[in-house]
């Protein structure tokens, strides 16, 4: 049996569903958080079942891909009983909803947000509208697990919903509405985005200052591996298990997990500006600037995802209400820095800059505007529309931040001791190996012999060098494999600041890891994602050798470079086709 969590965007299905089932749902303090449908097994009343979080739904006629998706859901299993999500100050609003869609079936209705709801005057009385509505009504606020359990177990020999009438005299009193001072602060231009870039500015400080907590932690984990275990492993007598450990997985693994605790820190930034409100108070006041290029403000909940992970920031664009801004914003999102290449950057920005924190910010300045520039180059003709419900201001809760936090860091480390281990053994074999499967040196391996043709790849950037088109590759897979080959066959990076700038450039603007390829496939099709995978390698290449032009004094040609692009804006904002039926000799007509 299937039990389906329907409600209104940002209710708290979600947080729901994971009490209930153990889960790892995202959760987040905005509208839009989850994109598809999302099940899981549990027990309920001694029962196993599949319980299913479905996106959030404002009207059972709503148009968005999201509501289209949960309407779809529910038309397809027509007798699966409902646990209908509802915050106690949308009650009035939301009976329609729970009426339109959940009639016919087992209801129970689960109350949130009720400490909030009370402390601004509301007053409601759960059991009476329980009694006339005639299905089980319950508040979530304050049961823990097995009591939550347990209550939820009623919708299965609930009674069926059936319409009627209901009265809310005497049942519910809606809480003060309006503004809040902080709430009229931080929805003023005026404060809200310095107070926005302040915040920004401190996460990038703590996180990649030199003698910052980021940067005095990453040295921590450096010196554990290399200067500890490594110079252990180095004294193994077997030559085979000696070059694994002390020439293959300590550095190799080490050099990325080093970057764990700046990774954590640009994470817990994140979740703090989720979870505080302070990111839809962020896309109401960038809409203006995004609808000049072709988005609208809903899109900066996916910009500010990518900074994580790109494939999770794809997957939220179908919070998007129109699909050809869901798409531009799809490519948009590979050039945002995501949390896997931050290991890479800092790997090369100490090469192009005494203080790495500048070359880390250069790299995410450019990743930011190489974005917009995409934006612009595929803008359309008129505005996307916006609609968007501005999530409730709030101190983010530390217990919320701190498990947000661990998973993510969860997932990094699974992810290091999976893919990137994998990739690791994989290299040091090729690398250390003849055909003969004698040990020998890096130029004599299979690795170089299978990769050698690549060297031409970077050498207009002054790197004619097998491995590093290797380390290029590889971070088609998942980018931390780049810093980790680069630590694995050199160390430190071995090539001069233009090199180091151009190859950061490419990795930039390259396409993303295959996870954001699937995720990229999934809202739009394989075709058009690999088709826009490759057009952003070659393209990224091209960058890469123009890079390292203008680093080395080519600078001045720049206006000249500049000119086909603005060529292309003025003539596309100027000359609009008008389209009508083709005929035989029938001219364009243009205005």
């Amino acid at each position: 049996m299937k039990v389906l969590l329907v409600g209104n965007p940002n209710a708290g299905k979600s947080t729901l569903f994971n009490a209930l089932s153990g889960g790892h749902a995202k959760v987040g303090n905005w509208h839009g958080v989850t994109v598809g449908a999302l099940e899981k097994e549990t027990t309920l009343g001694g029962r196993r079942v599949t319980l299913v979080d479905l996106p959030g739904i404002y009207a059972a006629q709503g148009m968005s891909m999201e509501e289209k998706g949960a309407r779809d859901y529910l038309a397809a299993h027509p007798v699966s009983p409902v646990l209908f999500v509802c915050e106690c100050g949308a009650l009035a609003r939301c009976l329609p909803l729970l009426f339109a869609l959940a009639e016919g079936r087992r209801t129970m209705l689960v109350l949130t947000k009720a400490r909030r709801f009370y402390a601004k005057g509301g007053v409601l009385n759960a059991a009476l509208l329980g009694r006339r509505l005639g299905i089980p009504v319950v508040s979530a606020e304050g049961l823990g697990g097995s009591a939550l359990r347990r209550e939820a177990a009623r919708v299965l020999t609930a009674p069926v919903l059936t319409a009627r009438f209901v009265s809310l005299e005497g049942v519910f009193s809606p809480a003060r509405t309006g503004f809040s001072r902080a709430d009229a602060l931080f929805t003023n231009v005026w404060f809200a985005l310095p107070f926005f870039f302040l915040l920004l500015a401190a996460a990038f400080y703590l996180t990649f200052a030199p003698s910052s907590p980021g940067d005095l932690m990453k040295c921590g984990v450096e010196f554990l591996f290399t200067d500890i275990l490594a110079a252990r492993a180095r004294g193994i007598s077997s030559p085979v298990a000696r070059s694994l450990l002390a020439e293959g997985l300590l550095p190799g693994v080490g050099g990325v997990l080093s970057f764990l605790p700046q990774i954590a820190l640009l994470f817990a930034f994140l979740i703090v500006m989720e979870e505080s409100g302070l990111l839809s108070r962020l896309a109401c006041l960038t809409d203006g600037a995004f609808a000049a290029i072709g988005l609208n403000g809903r899109a900066v909940f996916s910009i500010v995802m990518g900074f994580g992970c790109t494939a999770a920031a794809i997957l939220t664009t179908r919070g998007l209400d129109d699909r050809r801004v869901q798409r531009r914003t799809i490519l948009c999102l590979p050039y945002i820095p995501c949390s896997a290449k931050l290991p890479v950057y800092l790997t090369l920005a100490a090469s192009f800059f005494r203080n790495p924190f500048f070359g880390v910010l250069l790299l995410y300045a450019l990743g930011v505007a190489l974005s917009l520039c995409v934006a612009l180059l595929t803008k359309g003709k008129g505005r996307a529309p916006f609609l968007l419900e501005l999530a409730p201001l709030q101190i983010p809760r530390p217990i919320f931040v701190c498990k947000a936090l661990l998973f993510q860091i969860k997932q990094f480390i699974i992810k290091v001791a999976t893919v990137i281990l994998a990739f690791f053994l994989a290299s040091w074999l090729l690398s250390s190996f003849d055909w003969n499967f004698h040990l020998c040196g890096v130029e004599e391996s299979m690795l170089a012999s299978v990769c050698g043709g690549f060297r031409w790849l970077f050498a207009p950037v002054g790197m004619a060098d097998w491995r590093i088109a290797y380390a290029a590759l590889a971070g088609l897979i998942a980018k931390e494999n780049v810093a980790g080959a680069i630590a694995l066959f050199y160390g430190t990076f071995p090539y001069g600041a233009a090199s180091a700038f151009a190859f950061a450039v490419f990795v930039l603007a390259c396409s993303p890891c295959v996870s954001a390829i699937a995720a990229s496939a999934h809202e739009q099709g394989w075709r058009r994602a690999v088709l826009c995978a490759l057009v952003q390698t070659g393209t990224a290449l091209v960058l890469c050798y123009l890079a390292y032009y203008l680093w080395r004094g080519g600078a001045a040609l720049l206006p000249f470079a500049a000119a086909p692009v603005a060529a292309y804006l003025i003539i596309r904002n100027t000359y609009e086709r008008v389209h009508r039926p083709r005929r035989r000799n029938a001219a364009d007509i243009h205005r």
